[in-house]
C-alpha cells in the first residue's frame, strides 16, 4: 500500500481523459449502514463510515465523496441503517463537492437488497453507476475502471485489490530448508475491494432480499458477465475494518505527509 490520498476535493475536469474515459458514470451509490462492532469505541455513538481518518479531521465517507466527485461524479446515493441520523446531519451541515440523496432501509435487505433499494433511487436509472462499500479508503481511476468494464462489455465489474498479508511469511526451497523471512508480504489471491461498476441492467438482477455475493455475482461469473479490475500498481487501498486499521491508516497517513 502506497501513496496515502490527499484529503483535497478538487475536481478533476473529463477534458483531461480520452473520450472513452470520459463516458464513465456520473451516479454513485455508497453502502454506508454498518454498524462497525469491530471497530468500538469508535462506532458507540456513530455509523462505521463516520469514523475520522486519524490526522485528517475528516471521516470515512468525506474522504470518499471527495474521491467520487474528483472522478466526474456528480450525484450519490448513500445506504444509510445503523445510526442513520448521525451521518444524515453530517451530511446535511457539510460543503460536498456533489449532490447526495439519504436512503434508511425500513427492515434489514440485506447487501443486494440494500443495493437494489439504493439503486432506485439514483437519478438516471437507465445509465451505468458506481458502488462502494462505506468503510473503504482508496484512490484510483474510476474513469479507467469504467473503460475496462465498457470494453469488456460486462454487467458488472469487481475491482480487485491484493492485500499485505498481516503476518511474516516464512520462505522455503524443496528440501525444507528456510530461505527467508518476509514481513507482511502481498496476499498471493486477489479479493473483493469493495468498489464496483455497474451497467444500468444490473439493478433488476438484484434480490430484493439476501445477498448478491451469494446470487448474483455468481450466475454472472457462469455467464461471462462479470469482469474484475486488478487495482493498478502503488494504488492506495485499505479497508476499514478494525482498530488496528484504522492505527495504520493515520501512520501511512503521517508517513506520506513527512516524505
Amino acid at each position: 500500500m502506497t501513496d496515502v490520498p490527499p484529503v483535497s476535493r478538487s475536481s478533476v475536469s473529463a477534458a483531461a481523459f480520452p473520450a472513452s474515459l470520459a463516458q464513465a458514470p456520473a451516479q454513485a451509490v455508497v453502502l454506508a449502514g454498518g454498524q462497525g462492532s469491530r471497530l468500538r469505541p469508535y462506532t458507540d455513538d456513530r455509523p462505521k463510515p463516520m469514523v475520522e481518518i486519524p490526522g485528517t479531521g475528516v471521516p470515512i465517507i468525506g474522504h470518499q465523496l471527495a474521491w467520487l466527485a474528483a472522478e466526474g461524479v456528480t450525484d450519490a446515493v448513500v445506504s444509510c441503517g445503523h445510526l442513520a441520523e448521525v451521518l444524515q446531519g453530517w451530511l446535511a451541515k457539510a460543503d460536498l463537492p456533489l449532490r447526495v440523496t439519504t436512503v434508511v432501509e425500513e427492515e434489514p435487505l440485506g447487501r443486494g437488497g440494500g443495493l437494489k433499494y439504493a439503486a432506485r433511487h439514483l437519478p438516471h436509472p437507465d445509465r451505468a453507476w458506481y458502488a462502494t462499500n462505506g468503510d473503504i479508503w482508496t484512490r484510483f481511476s474510476l474513469r479507467e475502471m469504467a473503460a475496462f468494464h465498457a470494453e469488456r462489455g460486462a454487467t458488472a465489474t469487481l475491482a480487485l485489490a491484493r492485500p499485505r498479508i498481516p503476518w511474516g511469511a516464512v520462505e522455503t526451497n524443496e528440501f525444507g530448508q528456510v530461505l527467508d523471512f518476509i514481513e507482511s508480504p502481498p496476499s498471493p489471491y486477489l479479493i473483493n475491494a469493495g468498489v464496483y461498476v455497474f451497467g444500468a441492467e444490473f439493478a433488476a438482477l438484484l434480490p430484493d432480499l439476501g445477498d448478491h455475493e451469494r446470487t448474483t455475482f455468481p450466475r454472472l461469473a457462469r455467464e461471462r458477465r462479470l469482469a474484475g479490475f486488478p487495482l493498478p500498481q502503488g494504488a492506495y487501498w485499505r479497508a476499514i475494518d478494525t482498530v488496528k486499521d484504522l492505527t495504520e491508516a493515520a501512520r501511512e497517513l503521517a508517513a506520506q505527509s513527512g516524505s
